[in-house]
């Protein structure tokens, strides 16, 4: 028997229908009928037969029936009950090994298998409501089901609880998303209970969307889905968080009251609403002896409709100054409306936080899992074909990658909403919603627990490898990554083996990542190849040919072009993408599918971004071919030849090109290494398009005695060092793409190696698109 508790502790019993056999046998389920104890929450009486029996119908064709009395014969139960329930109906609750176990925990649950007089069970014991959804969560999981097939593998006897409180994901109803704007409330909902399926607690909705204008892909309006997302979080027993900044300045007393008026009345409409976030300085401008007040303010109407409810503050955005006055007023004033803090892009280190933060306050992360470049966490090495074609919100499941960081923030925090502008990192969320539970959860094992959820039992195992092929498609070097070929191979043969998910909209995206990724490896290789021909032809200028010279290795460049390589890839994603927003709503173009801006999301409409350098090249071109001495056009055009390969004895590197800078020593961490300029269609030199502020360069087997130049291309200031000695420049441009040269001394070459470094210039007062940067480095060899 369960010992009586202080709280209810709820359980969901399965009881099935089970021939007597080995305990090792696998549990037979198709039989099943429910069973609901009336001391059972009602909401949640509902809401698990839901959950259980649609689940399941979908994907074997079984469905449970409901039933009111415990069956006289061997047939199949699920039973919920509440622990005071000494007995539900004649038969046994399971008692557990431990009243301290992680059953009894918040949100705890056990799983067991047992076999008495009335049949065989499967219990699904949970310390209150939330743990007898996460049970049933992790029974979904682990249940092996195909058409007419249900069954456990093997007896079950696990208990577990979740390492940390909070573990969420925000899904904002507004224009900038790629995807969400597009849903209804049942995708919602559908969606929402799946993040619950994989332990996930709360939601954050965006209900006041930056003065934006309304998406035309809305199926709703906004005011109506954030009462409703409301609606399903209270269904599910989720935490509803609500992000919401202020933008105008709140001295304006006006404004602040109509700020709080509407607020207030956006509460009022809640059936459910949980934490209040409130970006600090992203977005905003108002300094914090202004922000802590009105959020004081705000909490005296908040909990006018739920008196538990708190407040959150980030300190993205804040000065110093700012930060210390956070500090110094939560020392003088203990505020007890405010929950905690939450750390997301741009605030203070999180270690940091935390041990400044008073212990009666909580700490949350806002980690950005949905952004690959000009973003919090971006993927290391990313080659630029791919920075320059997927850009920052494309598919991008990074299951290895964002374990790693969930294991090294996590410590410092008491969870996680993380910030999320669409369903393409859809991995990413149930990798932390996993791990936010179990921190030592095998990444393997969720991806494995994924793909046999969401594909199903045929091949699962092969799904997940295909999962992690994706995740090192984005590894090092594009051109000398054969990987992503082998990865292709292999979803080629998982698609023509599994027509059945065709419309299956995760399916979908794996294979859209997979033809991509191929295409533009193939599209690389093949450009890459097309210009150093025209290099070629620009190395052997002579007078009297300039012309004709620069229009041979234009119509060379230009092949990319007029003769596409792998045309039948480029059709098949155009198919893909249009396929995933019929299913989904993922706007992946601007044009045909209505994206908010050409950087979110918009692959299509990058598919085929030069991957050479022709549209800088026509540019070239034209500016060349207006200079009057024919000896300049031919020094310009040699100096475009020798660009990449300036002879014997000399080296260049492309700072952030993890191809062609083999002696950059720094990984860029900015966020912003990767530019963005005229909506991701510049006609730059691709190699301008990726800096660092302040490379490392180490070189080696120099020639003694022998005189070298640094030439650096770049904007704005170079602050150069060679062994740690300031060189005076003999060339100094500072304008955008211009060279800077210094001579080096043959004192500090005489060992035959040198580090090079830059000093960062004090530019605090600038934007950071003004900020200098350096994107390409040369040691020529005179």
């Amino acid at each position: 028997m369960c010992r009586p508790l202080a709280k209810f502790i709820c359980i969901v019993t399965l009881l099935l229908a089970f021939a007597f056999s080995s305990a090792a046998q696998p549990v037979q389920l198709k039989d099943a009928a429910i069973l609901v104890s009336p001391s059972v929450p009602s909401a949640m009486q509902t809401t698990i037969s839901q959950v259980l029996s649609e689940e399941i119908a979908k994907r074997t064709g079984i469905v449970l029936k409901n039933g009111d009395n415990w069956p006289k014969k061997r047939t199949a139960v699920v039973a919920l009950v509440l622990s005071s329930d000494k007995q539900l109906m004649g038969t046994a609750v399971p008692a557990g090994n431990n009243t301290d176990g992680p059953e009894y925990k918040k949100e705890g649950f056990r799983v067991v298998s047992s076999v008495s007089a009335k049949g065989t069970a499967v219990w699904i014991i949970g310390a209150d409501s939330r743990g007898i959804l996460f049970g049933a969560g992790w029974l979904l999981r682990n249940l092996t089901m195909g058409r007419n097939l249900l069954q456990l593998d093997e007896p079950a006897d696990i208990a577990s609880s979740p390492a940390y409180p909070i573990r969420g994901h925000q899904l904002g109803y507004r224009t900038t998303a790629n995807s969400y704007d597009a849903w209804t409330v049942a995708q919602y909902d559908q969606y929402i209970r799946e993040l619950a399926i994989f332990g996930s607690n709360a939601v954050e909705g965006i209900p006041f969307h930056e003065d934006e204008t309304p998406s035309p892909l809305f199926t709703i309006p906004a005011a109506e889905m954030n009462i409703r997302l409301s609606e399903i979080c209270r269904k599910y027993d989720m935490d509803y968080w609500v992000w919401t900044p202020t933008t105008f300045d709140l001295t304006d007393k006006a404004k602040r009251k109509a700020e709080l008026d509407m607020h207030e009345g956006f509460y009022r409409q809640c059936p459910r609403l949980d934490h209040i976030f409130f970006p600090g300085g992203d977005p905003g401008d108002n300094h914090p002896s202004e922000v802590l007040p009105f959020l004081k303010d705000l909490h005296s109407r908040l909990i006018k409709y739920y008196p538990s409810a708190k407040i959150w503050i980030s300190l993205q955005g804040f000065s110093v100054e700012q930060v210390d006055y956070f500090y110094r007023y939560l020392d003088r004033e203990k505020p007890t409306w405010l929950q905690g803090v939450v750390s997301g892009p741009g605030s203070p280190p999180i270690a940091e936080t935390r041990y400044r933060l008073p212990k009666q306050y909580q700490h949350r992360q806002y980690p950005d899992i949905t952004h690959s470049v000009r973003c919090e966490f971006p993927v290391e090495q990313f080659d630029q074909a791919y920075a320059l074609t997927l850009g920052r919100e494309p598919v991008n499941p990074r299951p290895f990658a964002f374990a790693k960081t969930h294991q090294t923030y996590a410590p410092f925090t008491d969870g996680f909403v993380s910030y999320s502008d669409g369903c393409h990192d859809d991995i990413n969320k149930v990798i932390w919603s996993v791990r936010g539970w179990d921190p030592q959860k095998d990444v393997n094992e969720i991806v494995n627990e994924y793909s046999r959820f969401f594909f199903g039992r045929n091949d699962h195992a092969l799904m997940s490898a295909g999962i992690a092929a994706l995740e090192q498609n984005w590894k090092g070097p594009l051109a000398e990554n054969g990987g992503v070929e082998a990865a292709f191979s292999f979803w080629k043969k998982l698609e023509s083996g599994h027509p059945e998910l065709k419309n299956n909209w995760r399916w979908q995206m794996l294979l859209l990542r997979a033809y991509y990724d191929v295409y533009t490896r193939r599209r690389l290789v093949y450009e890459q190849t097309l210009e150093r021909q025209a290099n070629q032809l620009l190395a052997g200028v002579r007078t009297g040919n300039v012309k004709e010279t620069m229009d041979m290795a234009l119509a060379t460049v230009n092949k990319a072009d007029k003769e596409p390589v792998a045309p039948e890839l480029r059709k098949k994603i155009e198919e893909l993408c249009a396929d995933l927003f019929a299913s989904i709503g993922l706007q992946t173009s601007v044009p045909k599918y209505k994206a908010k801006n050409y950087e979110r999301g918009a692959v299509l409409d990058h598919v085929d971004y030069p991957l050479n350098n022709r549209w800088w090249l026509a540019d070239e071109f034209k500016k060349i071919a207006s200079m009057k001495a024919t000896e300049e056009q031919i020094a310009a055009l040699q100096t475009i030849a020798l660009w990449e390969a300036p002879g014997n004895g000399s080296y260049y590197d492309d700072i952030s090109s993890v191809s062609k800078g083999p002696r950059v020593k720094t990984i860029s961490y900015d966020a912003t290494d990767v530019a963005w300029w005229d909506n991701g269609f510049s006609r730059k030199r691709l190699s301008s398009q990726l800096f660092q502020n302040a490379p490392v360069l180490d070189y080696d087997k120099l020639e003694p005695g022998a005189r070298y130049v640094i030439r650096v291309c770049g904007f704005g200031d170079a602050l150069l060092r060679v062994d740690g000695v300031r060189l005076s420049p003999v060339l100094y441009n500072k304008e955008a793409d211009t060279f800077k040269e210094w001579i080096v001394p043959l004192s500090l070459t005489g060992d035959g190696k040198i580090t090079v470094t830059f000093d960062e210039p004090e530019e605090s007062n600038l934007n950071w698109r003004q900020h200098s940067r350096i994107s390409d480095v040369w040691l020529l060899k005179r």
